[in-house]
């Protein structure tokens, strides 16, 4: 068998390695154990028959392997979903007494001003219709548009009612540790899944003679409720931000709305840019240098598997019972550590996506600790590690942008690569060259940081006490 270890110089992946944590971090390397030292070698020893074919090992991978890492994020999502919907339920109901307090006159503190929940049931109520003429306008001229009717009332119900279930759980975990750990692909494979079964349960027999159009329909539906994940992750951590400065919850919501409008107005344009520049990997005539789409790709094939009669639920299952199994472990190292855990669904990522994307995460993660290690023994290490955040966060923005505008470089002259200066022999040495260039970068970027650092100073009382939550610049 084979690994097909590899990796990507991406300092976009060691920030998010820096913001989710070792804990993360670990969890993915387990997942990554799992999957590609194990699982792939011996799923794909068979089929190698002495022969190095690298072809066979990616179809091993993407047709048996990912599954298994579907099956292990299901479990892990679901479970998610079980921890949390105790406090979820417990929001949701302060956030009805806090609307009957303001409707009877009473008054409450700024931080509770929610819009009124009538309002906020009846915008999203009133959301179904927009979302209901898209799904007529996707399946008007299909082959199944004779199942209109049926199809558009099923979608507009699941994406209300596991719209809102999703949009609580996303939301609640990105307000409570972060949107980089927000359970969106855990959840999307739940959707697909669902999503896809119940289409077929409406549409019969249609899936033997249209499954090709039967699939589009499904991934637009789960495209809606994956919209309202993602959303829910910003806004979330938008709002708690908002809570901790004391801000006006109803003020926030009404420029998140306005964002939303904002956002479906940008996104798509950018999207295009990308697809004209590069493709998606998978798609008709995607090059090279197509943009990886791992988790597209595998809601693409449990959605294929469903209505083509062929996904091998023998191997959700045994993923299910590896996420079982790494549940319990977290719960066991949760209770009796007390620090250590190792976050299911970080494992479910570490095994379905590619090593070069998993990787480079954990270095980010470790990097970070070391890091934080050597601010904790600073004057001020609270500072000195929001900067570090920071950075980490600006390594990010920062490839994400500089992405943005290498596209639109390459659409708009049609040369894939429009600001080559080496020829073509300089291939061999070049990832040599690039690994030391990206080594260099990210030590000078913390280097710059922890010379910044040494600029702040916490301001104090007249006592010498430290100023709560202060810090200045020297």
């Amino acid at each position: 068998g084979a690994t097909t270890l590899g990796s990507s110089l991406s300092l976009a992946l060691i920030g998010v390695g820096h913001l989710v944590g070792p804990a993360v971090g670990i969890a993915m390397i387990v997942g990554l154990v799992i999957s590609f030292f194990i699982l792939l070698p011996i799923y794909s020893a068979g089929e190698l028959a002495g022969v190095l074919d690298p072809d066979i090992v990616d179809t091993t991978f993407s047709q048996d392997i990912r599954f298994i890492g579907a099956g292990a994020m299901a479990v892990a999502a679901v479970w998610t979903l079980l921890k949390i919907i105790g406090p979820i339920a417990k929001g949701i109901k302060a956030s009805l007494a806090s609307s009957r307090t303001r409707s009877s006159g009473g008054v409450v503190p700024v931080v509770e001003r929610d819009i009124p929940f009538p309002v906020v049931a009846g915008v999203t109520v009133a959301s179904m219709i927009p979302v209901g003429l898209l799904l007529w306008l996707f399946v008007k001229d299909t082959p199944i548009a004779h199942h209109t009717t049926g199809l558009i009332l099923l979608s507009i119900i699941y994406t209300l009612l596991l719209g809102l279930l999703i949009a609580s759980v996303c939301g609640y975990m990105a307000g409570l540790i972060g949107a980089s750990n927000s359970p969106i692909s855990g959840v999307g494979i739940i959707v697909v899944i669902t999503a896809a079964l119940l289409i077929k349960m409406v549409t019969g027999n249609e899936s033997q003679t249209h499954p090709d159009a039967l699939i589009a329909y499904t991934l637009f539906t789960a495209s809606v409720v994956f919209g309202i994940a993602t959303i829910s992750n910003d806004n979330l951590q938008d709002l708690k931000t908002g809570q901790l400065v004391g801000a006006t919850p109803w003020k926030q919501q009404v420029a998140l709305i306005l964002g939303v409008l904002f956002g479906s107005a940008v996104i798509p344009p950018i999207l295009q840019l990308m697809f004209t520049a590069f493709g998606f990997v998978g798609m008709e005539g995607a090059g090279p240098d197509a943009l990886a789409a791992p988790q597209a790709a595998l809601m693409s094939s449990v959605a294929q598997g469903i209505f083509g009669d062929s996904l091998d639920w023998s191997l959700v299952g045994l993923g299910c019972l590896i996420g079982c199994g790494v549940v319990i472990v977290d719960e066991v190292l949760g209770k009796t550590t007390g620090r250590f855990r190792l976050p299911p669904l970080a494992v479910g990522m570490g095994m379905y996506l590619p090593v070069s994307l998993t990787l480079i995460i954990p270095i980010g993660a470790f990097l970070g600790v070391f890091y934080d290690r050597w601010a904790d023994k600073q004057s001020n290490s609270g500072g000195k590690k929001r900067l570090g955040v920071l950075m980490a966060t600006g390594l990010i923005v920062g490839e994400s942008l500089y992405g943005v505008l290498n596209a639109g470089v390459i659409a708009g002259s049609g040369n894939p690569s429009p600001i080559g200066i080496f020829p073509d022999s300089f291939a061999g040495i070049s990832n040599w060259v690039g690994f030391v260039l990206f080594a260099g970068l990210i030590l000078v970027c913390y280097r710059w940081v922890q010379n910044l650092s040494a600029q702040l100073t916490v301001p104090v009382t007249e006592d010498g006490a430290p100023v709560t939550g202060s810090v200045e610049r020297k």
